[in-house]
């Protein structure tokens, strides 16, 4: 796999992760009882963005080695079963 694909793919995850880190530990101005005169009070109270980025980091390192095993193992998309239409001719099958 080139490096630009392998890239492209860590990218994609840690962008995917970070949406999913994002509301870990996060409490609203509303929530601490101290909304800032201007803002709205659902915004976070600290946002901690380098925490963030750090966990993201770190869980997107993780899935993106499971992603790299199992490409390395030797599966491949067909190798996994799915469920075809009713009614779907079976490619193989006579």
């Amino acid at each position: 796999m080139a490096w630009t694909s392998v890239l492209a793919i860590y990218f994609v995850i840690w962008w995917t992760v970070l949406f999913a880190v994002l509301p870990w530990g996060m409490r609203t101005q509303e929530e601490e009882g101290s909304v800032v005169p201007g803002t709205v009070p659902s915004a976070p109270a600290h946002p901690r963005m380098l925490r963030t980025v750090l966990v993201t980091t770190l869980v997107a390192a993780i899935v993106f080695a499971g992603f790299l095993a199992l490409i390395n193992s030797g599966y491949k998309l067909d190798d996994f079963p799915f469920l075809k239409p009713h009614g779907a001719p079976v490619v193989g099958s006579e």
